[in-house]
Parts: structure tokens; C-alpha cells; sequence
């Protein structure tokens, strides 16, 4: 089985009881913490394990046989095998990290956001990548799981129903407008309606279909940072068995995509196999300098890499 968290996330009790709340949390705020860490358990989907063909799969699925993107970094497609893990149906929301927040003592995320618009509880958090991947082993702490970000190929197999030649991660791989994917000017109407702005790179979350695993959110409403190191030529010498991406890098994968409306997504950023990649800490980023908050828009999910369900 493929474990890919830190030693800190290992315990001998690995049956996924939460741990007792802090010595330091008030009693309310340890009911608050046990409510979350009852959720947060309940929301993790088992993803039974499986081999597939990785990367750009229009020459083999297309009608013209032609690859469905020009980018060169999904490419060549390949055969990769996964152990069975488990994903959080929701991408990390400001109401996620901000219990994280509490019961650990760190500062609240997003904070500069609420200048432009309101900071909902239930759109996808503002995270560096260091931050999304403390989260996950914190949780998976909390919970006695091995959890951690999840890696590109873990989440490309989820996001494609099990590897499935699914262009788009919705709820059947086909994206249509108005029932499983938002079009622009339906995005500005619900943020309008919920005191949001269509700045937000998140709408809240799990409103729309979720795929057939009951994932929420794979093809948008913010992008998503992966484990794996980014190189452009991965996919050229990427092992078949549980790849975990270059051992080394100083960019790192990111999936997904931000919010949009479902007519500009199929350009690109909303295909289920679309690779991009930015520094670990995007205020960094020179293409983000000017910003307010240049990690807006960067979210992730956990997994758990344990090959039975949740529980079991």
C-alpha cells in the first residue's frame, strides 16, 4: 500500500477514533472540534483501486483521434496502477481551516480576501501548498489515519471515475451547462445572491452533481495542490506502480481549476487531464505579483492511504 503522509501521521491505533480535543480547548470548543472531525471522517469516499491510461487520451478516445489539449506535460499517455485510497469529498473550505485554526493555535487563512468580498464559510480556503498538506496530516492526526495530500495520479483516477476516458470530472464526464457545470453569467447570479463577488474563486461548494465516486467540485471552484513535484517529462519515465511524481522540484502540481463558467473551462483548465504547476507558496509567484492575496484560488483535498474503506 502506498504511504505517502509523514511518520507524524502514523499511530498504533489506526482504527480512525478521533483523538481526544486539546488539554487547552475550552469544552464547547472540543464538542466544536468532535462535530468536525465527525464530519470530516464522514465525508471521505473510498476509491477502490485499479490501473488506467494516464495523461491525454484524445488519440485513443477522440473521434479524430486527436489529443484534446497542446500542452506537452500530459503527454505520453501511460499506464499507471493504484492501491485503493480514500479522498474527502469536498475540496478544504475557510469553515475547515478555521477549526484547524482553532484547535492548533495558527492564524486563520484568506483574511485579506475579506476586503473584496465576503469570506464564506463553505468556498474553497486560500492555502499555500505547505499549509493545505499541514491540514491533511493534521486531520489525518486527529482521526489515527494516514492522510496527505493526494497524488496527481490519485487524484486524476478520481477525478476520471476510476480512470474512466472522462474528459471532464463532473458527474458523468460531460460537462452540461445549467445541471452539472455553472455558465459564467449563472456564477455572477448565485454569487450576487450570496453577498460573494464573481472575483471569488469559489462558489460554495457541493452544490452541483457530484461523480459518481461522490466527489464534489473536481472540474472547478478552485484549484487544487497535489503531493508530486512537478517536471514537464514526469509522464515520460513515470513508474507504473503508485507514482509519487520527481523526488525533487521547485514547482509543484497543481489540478483543477479556479471558478468559471462552464463555457471557458472546456478550453483547458477544466479538463480532467490538464497539468498545472506553480511555486508551493504563490506569493512568490511573479505572474501573481499585485495581488492582495496571490494564494487565493489555491485549495486542495485529503486522502487516505490505507487500501480499505474508512472504518473497516
Amino acid at each position: 500500500m502506498l504511504v505517502v503522509a509523514s511518520s507524524a501521521c502514523q499511530s498504533s491505533n489506526n482504527d480512525g477514533a478521533p483523538k481526544e480535543a486539546r488539554a487547552n480547548v475550552s469544552s464547547s470548543g472540543a464538542n466544536a472540534l468532535q462535530t468536525f472531525l465527525a464530519k470530516a471522517k464522514g465525508n471521505l469516499k473510498f476509491v477502490e483501486g485499479g490501473s488506467f491510461q494516464m495523461g491525454d487520451f484524445g488519440p485513443v478516445h477522440s473521434p479524430e483521434k486527436l489529443p484534446y489539449s497542446s500542452d506537452a506535460d500530459n503527454k505520453p499517455l501511460h499506464k499507471v496502477t493504484l492501491d485503493s485510497f480514500s479522498m474527502s469529498a469536498y475540496k478544504i473550505t475557510y469553515e475547515d481551516h478555521d477549526a484547524y485554526a482553532q484547535a492548533t493555535g495558527k492564524p486563520k487563512v484568506g483574511m485579506v480576501a475579506l476586503k473584496r468580498g465576503k469570506r464564506h464559510p463553505r468556498i474553497a480556503a486560500s492555502l499555500t501548498w505547505q499549509e493545505a498538506r499541514d491540514y491533511c496530516q493534521w486531520l489525518g492526526q486527529q482521526l489515527n489515519l494516514p492522510m496527505d495530500l493526494p497524488t496527481e495520479a490519485q487524484w486524476e483516477y478520481a477525478a476520471r471515475n476510476r480512470g474512466q476516458f472522462w474528459v471532464v470530472g463532473t458527474d458523468n464526464g460531460k460537462m452540461e451547462l445549467g445541471r452539472n457545470t455553472r455558465t459564467f453569467d449563472e456564477r455572477v447570479d448565485y454569487a450576487e445572491k450570496h453577498g460573494l463577488t464573481e472575483l471569488e474563486p469559489s462558489l460554495p461548494l457541493g452544490t452541483l452533481p457530484p461523480n459518481p465516486i461522490g466527489l464534489y467540485d473536481m472540474m472547478t471552484d478552485g484549484q487544487e495542490w497535489v503531493l508530486d513535484w512537478y517536471a514537464e517529462d514526469y509522464y515520460a519515465h513515470s513508474p507504473e506502480k503508485n507514482p509519487a511524481g520527481p523526488v525533487s522540484g521547485t514547482r509543484k502540481v497543481v489540478r483543477s481549476s479556479r471558478g468559471g463558467g462552464g463555457d471557458n473551462l472546456i478550453m483547458g483548465d477544466g479538463l480532467s487531464i490538464t497539468r498545472r504547476n506553480m511555486l508551493p507558496d504563490p506569493r512568490q509567484e511573479r505572474s501573481l505579483e499585485g495581488l492582495s492575496d496571490p494564494s487565493k484560488g489555491f485549495t486542495s483535498r485529503c486522502v487516505v492511504n490505507r487500501s480499505i474503506p474508512v472504518g473497516q
